[in-house]
This record gives C-alpha cells, sequence and structure tokens, in this order.
C-alpha cells in the first residue's frame, strides 16, 4: 500500500470519516434512530448499547469534525453551551480561567452565574494584549479560553502567541471556532488543546438545528471529555446529527460564497455616510487583518458596525426585507442582530460598553443571497 494521499478540505467536508454506511453502501450516512442496541448475548456488543454513549450517525458527525480540526476525538452536543458546560466542567473549585473579554454573552454568563458558583474563577482580558492577557495568568490558573474572530468586535488573537504561552505556562488552549470553522482555521495546528463550535452555526448551515461540538487531541483529555459526555448526557439525537452531516457537506462553497459577499458588504459599508464604523476582519484596515492573514485561510462572513446615531438601529431593523432580524448566524440566509439587547444582554453594561457593545452597535451574519440584493437591501434600510 502507498502512503494515504492527503485530501483537501474541499474534499474532506464533502466525504467526512467513513462518508457512507459500510453495512448498506448508502451514500447518505443513515440516521440510527434507536435508543438501544441489541447485543448478540451476554458480554457481548456490536460496539453500540445505547445511544446516550455512542450511536452510529453520532459517531460518524464526532469523527467527521475530529477529521476536519485535525484532532483525534470529536464529541456532539445538544447545543453549543452544552459542549462549554462539559469543558468548564472539566476544572475544579479554585481554578482560575483566563477568558477573552469580548465572547458570547451566553458564554459569559454560564461563567458568572453558574460555574462561578461552583468555585471557578474568571479573568477576562483583551485578547489582542499579550502582556495582558500573561499579566492575568496566576498560580492556579489551568486555562485560555480565546473567541477569535471575537463576538462581536471581530477582535483577533493570535493563536500562535496564544499557544506558546499555554505550552510555557503549563495550561489549556481552548479556542471557540465557531466564526471560521476548521474550512478556514484549525486551530490545534497553532498549539490550542482544545476547540469548540456552535454546530447551530456554520457548520450545520441552515439555521435548522441545535448542535455543540467538541475537538481534542489528547487521549487522557478525551477520556475525561468522554465520561462527562455519556455522565451529564447533553448528547446530540440522531436526526440532528444527520443534519450536521449534510451540512458540512456543502461548508466550502457556502463558506467562499459568504466570505466573498462580506467583503463587497463591509466594502459597502464602510462609504456609507450613516455609518460610523465597520469591524470587518477580512478589511486590510483592521488591526487584526495581518493576523488573520498568517493564521487562518479565510476571514468569515461576520461583521459588526456602528451606526451614527441610536435612532437608526430601529429604523434598520424594521425595514430590512431580504435580511431577517434574528439572533443566531451561519445560515445561508442573511441575519442582523442587535447585540446589546440580544446576544449579549447578559454582560453588565459597564463591560459592553468598555468592549464596544454600544446600543448603536449591528451585528450582520451574511448569506449566500445575491450581494446586490443584500447592499440595496442596507441602502434602504439606511436611508
Amino acid at each position: 500500500m502507498g502512503k494515504e494521499r492527503k485530501l483537501s478540505i474541499c474534499t474532506e467536508v464533502v466525504h467526512g470519516a467513513q462518508g457512507y454506511d459500510p453495512t448498506t453502501g448508502a451514500v447518505s450516512f443513515p440516521i440510527y434512530q434507536s435508543a438501544t442496541f441489541r447485543h448478540p448475548g451476554l458480554h457481548q456488543t456490536t460496539g453500540y448499547d445505547y445511544s446516550r454513549l455512542q450511536n452510529p450517525t453520532r459517531e460518524e458527525l464526532e469523527r467527521t469534525i475530529a477529521k476536519l480540526e485535525g484532532g483525534r476525538f470529536g464529541f456532539a452536543f445538544a447545543s453549543g453551551m452544552a459542549a462549554i458546560s462539559t469543558v468548564l466542567a472539566l476544572f475544579r473549585p479554585g481554578d482560575h480561567i483566563v477568558i477573552t473579554d469580548d465572547l458570547y454573552g451566553g458564554t459569559y454568563r454560564i461563567c458568572e452565574e453558574v460555574y462561578r458558583r461552583y468555585g471557578l474563577e474568571f479573568t477576562y482580558v483583551d485578547p489582542r494584549n499579550p502582556k495582558e492577557v500573561e499579566a492575568a495568568c496566576r498560580g492556579n490558573t489551568k486555562a485560555i479560553f480565546v473567541e477569535t474572530p471575537s463576538n462581536p468586535m471581530m477582535k483577533v488573537a493570535d493563536l500562535g502567541w496564544m499557544g506558546a504561552l499555554a505550552e510555557r505556562a503549563g495550561l489549556w488552549l481552548i479556542v471557540d471556532n465557531t466564526f471560521l470553522t476548521p474550512y478556514f482555521q484549525r486551530p490545534l495546528e497553532l498549539g490550542a488543546h482544545m476547540v469548540v463550535h456552535s454546530g447551530s452555526k456554520y457548520l450545520g448551515g441552515h439555521n435548522d438545528t441545535l448542535a455543540g461540538l467538541l475537538v481534542v487531541d489528547d487521549p487522557e483529555l478525551a477520556e475525561r471529555l468522554a465520561l462527562l459526555q455519556k455522565s451529564e448526557g447533553a448528547v446530540l439525537a440522531p436526526f440532528d446529527c444527520w443534519l450536521l452531516l449534510r451540512g458540512i457537506k456543502t461548508l466550502a462553497i457556502r463558506l467562499e460564497k459568504q466570505q466573498e459577499n462580506a467583503l463587497k458588504i463591509a466594502r459597502w459599508l464602510s462609504t456609507h455616510p450613516k455609518v460610523e464604523k465597520v469591524n470587518y476582519v477580512g478589511l486590510p484596515e483592521h488591526e487584526g487583518h495581518q493576523v488573520m492573514k498568517a493564521q487562518a485561510s479565510g476571514f468569515g462572513a461576520m461583521i459588526s458596525f456602528n451606526v451614527k446615531e441610536v435612532g437608526l438601529v430601529a429604523q434598520v431593523l424594521e425595514r430590512v426585507e431580504t435580511i431577517i432580524f434574528a439572533e443566531s448566524l451561519g445560515g445561508v440566509e442573511s441575519l442582523i442582530t442587535y447585540p446589546v439587547v440580544q446576544t449579549h444582554a447578559a454582560i453588565p453594561e459597564g463591560i459592553r460598553n468598555r468592549i464596544g457593545v454600544t446600543d448603536t452597535l449591528l451585528r450582520l451574519s451574511v448569506g449566500i443571497e445575491a450581494v446586490e440584493d443584500l447592499i440595496a437591501d442596507l441602502e434602504q434600510a439606511l436611508c
């Protein structure tokens, strides 16, 4: 046998781990909609006993996301927050975690309102400032948790530097890779120990399911996560696993189109007289642009922007027609969100104002529609 040929990620997303059912040859991996599995005999198993422990459809999804991220072990959960909660459950009372200061409000909420009560400690830092990140680490620090680009201000963390710091200090580096997916960015290759996703977003791609995914490469860490997954039970159901497997097949072509649209829209917004500032990492003037070019193969399709007057916010949200005013992101439909009252309402006002999540900020998840229609929609909404 010759050396295994390395496939492009464009091919890998289409074919997944096995890519088909080896038993029947079904090209679309089947939905094994069964809670339990028959034992051939006493002390015998087919490898599947009970779907909370493992299910063939979930196993194919977990192996697929692990393969795409360049790790050996994948885990699928009922939501992105269930995946993050499982990560946090690895820690013990008194452990300290350094976290990105600009992050999804649900992550802040679970840290402050749930796991702080269990004795975990958190310090929030600007991931763009290496000195601030390093200074926040102390004797009981066990991990650094990073979103990059961050939600919603699109701050970029240098993952290579973060990985080196984690290595020196004996910490875990945990990266939320939801915005870019393994198609554009693979944090494990840059020194991360855990990669987490809200699979509801780009990986699913169609705004039709909730899911969370987690990938690691270390067998001992994987064993600990597997214990938590089966014990807490927040696993992803077979049908939702199948929806993600189907969505991942078109990940490459969706992200390429969404990124192309996003760059054109960001450039257009940058010239609009009623727009104060545009945050999109694909713009050369973005402060994190060069870091992104070095550590990722693309910039994604998330934009946030400030309008010049707070009164324009309600106007835009009421007038958009093609773009949908809704929470979430990453689907084929373009969605616009008002972070201060939606995705980031759990974050205290003082922190929001400090990091830039103000009452004039809107977040836009760019879809695959004709870009001229999206720009026309924004133009009529802003006029």
